[in-house]
């Protein structure tokens, strides 16, 4: 059973892996980055929404005490750390940005431990080392200005609170349908009142841009959120942070084989790395590590 939950979030992180070449494209067609936020967050909500309309309506009720779960993930969790990611991007190179990003699993093992008493062990901490090392050497060398690490750490902490509001919304009893459709609206709504409607017009300019702007949000969105959600329902909220640390590993073959990036060794020990990160959390080290 616990396999299904594992194959969720590291489906999720894949998934999240090809954000980078989305991104691109919506920055090549005039796209800003705040608007490539609510590109990604309106065709979740609104598929999020088709699914909650179809198959429990009632899951569109939340309590008037918990909209401060839902503000989290959607404001701080998604808009938030959307802008301060992509603005990291214009300050210093994407894999130093990345590497920033996943400082997140740290952030989330502490706050789980604080907040939801999961145990902090060894297997976990050694994971988490392993990934962190690993994304490092995804990156290579690279140049971390002031701005930028001020960003990248911002985004890297807006970025693990999505697991501790979501599992704040799941003790309460919401499913993750509805986390995911509170979440990618307050989103939308956030980046449409700070960076405008500039998006609709190019989005909507012709039938492929349309298409092009429906898949990012499907792919980059709608279906990670959904399946890394999902996964938290089995998970600790650590090891499923660890565990999305495929996405570097993705982003990285993404750029080799659609850009013709080169494929450094550091980068290949880098993969080495986070996958081992990976199998080291899903392994049983006997009776004595339990």
């Amino acid at each position: 059973m616990k396999n299904k939950y594992v194959a969720m979030v590291l489906l999720a992180g894949s998934l999240w892996g090809f954000m980078g070449f989305f991104r691109r494209t919506l920055d090549s067609m005039g796209v800003s980055a705040i608007g490539c936020i609510a590109v990604r967050c309106i065709f979740a909500a609104a598929l999020f929404g088709i699914v909650l309309l179809v198959s429990d309506r009632q899951a569109f009720k939340i309590k008037l005490k918990d909209i401060w779960i839902f503000f989290g993930s959607g404001i701080v969790s998604l808009f938030v750390f959307g802008v301060c990611y992509f603005k990291a991007m214009d300050y210093m190179s994407l894999s130093a940005a990345a590497i920033l990003l996943y400082t997140a699993p740290c952030f989330v093992i502490l706050f789980s431990a604080l907040l939801f008493k999961e145990k902090l062990t060894g297997q976990k901490l050694a994971a988490m080392l392993l990934a962190f090392a690993g994304v490092s050497g995804i990156g290579g060398e690279t140049m971390i200005t002031p701005i930028g690490l001020l960003l990248g750490l911002t985004a890297g902490v807006c970025y693990a609170l999505y697991s501790i509001f979501s599992r704040f919304a799941l003790n309460r009893g919401y499913s993750s349908l509805t986390i995911n459709f509170y979440s990618s609206l307050l989103a939308t709504i956030g980046a449409t009142v700070i960076g405008g409607t500039e998006y609709l017009e190019i989005i909507t300019a012709s039938a492929p841009n349309l298409g092009f702007a429906f898949a990012t949000g499907l792919v980059t969105c709608f279906l990670p959120y959904l399946l890394y959600t999902c996964g938290l329902e089995g998970l600790e909220n650590g090891k499923a942070s660890i565990m999305a640390s495929v996405e570097p590993v993705v982003a990285t073959i993404v750029g080799v084989v659609i850009y013709k990036e080169a494929l450094t060794a550091m980068s290949a020990a880098g993969i080495v790395l986070v996958l081992a990160a990976i199998v080291l959390l899903n392994i049983k080290l006997g009776k004595k590590q339990k």
